[in-house]
């Protein structure tokens, strides 16, 4: 596969990757160019011993962690703003609220995992890849995986469950004035 297809196949696959392990939206479009501008370097080099999903999630796995480091030497502030790309202009105002407020939550839950956690659970339960092949991508051993996705499930419901509750207590406010 060239490069050029490549990016034109994967590039929302990338996209989604970097915005669900935390990169912020303010820096999404510098850390894509760095996941593939490290695609680029090392295509020649690509085996296919793993998916090529597989390949891109652990490079932008890499990429996050390494602007998260970053930002936490040059302290600067993670943005909050959500992703508009992938809001229904044709919604009425009730739905999209609805749907932001939905997306604030998911957004929220992953923020609650460390990014070890983030990675397996994004894997698992959003691009569905499973056992050996998410521990191959992340470099670790299959039982560590397993464990990681049983800790991010939890925490996962956890903050779901914190944020229904807060949102509920904030209707029921909104209701009451």
């Amino acid at each position: 596969m060239n490069f050029d297809a490549l990016y034109d196949e994967h590039f929302d696959f990338v996209w989604r990757s970097l915005r669900r392990l935390g990169v912020a939206p303010s820096d999404l479009q510098d850390v894509a160019q760095e996941v593939f501008m490290v695609v680029h370097r090392r295509l020649p080099y690509f085996e296919g011993r793993s998916k090529l999903t597989t390949w891109l999630f652990s490079i932008c796995l890499h990429a996050a962690r390494d602007r998260r480091r970053r930002a936490h030497v040059l302290h600067e502030l993670a943005d909050g703003n959500l992703d508009e790309r992938f809001t229904d202009q044709h919604a009425d105002a009730c739905a999209l609220l609805e749907r932001r407020d939905d997306l604030e939550l998911f957004e929220t839950a992953l923020a609650s995992m460390d990014l070890d956690q983030r990675a397996v659970f994004t894997l698992f339960e959003l691009e569905g890849v499973r056992g050996p092949e998410l521990a191959e991508a992340l470099e670790i051993p299959l039982g560590t995986a397993y464990s990681r996705l049983r800790l991010a499930r939890e925490a996962f419901r956890r903050a779901v469950a914190r944020g229904l509750v807060f949102r509920e207590g904030r209707v029921r406010l909104g209701r009451v004035r």
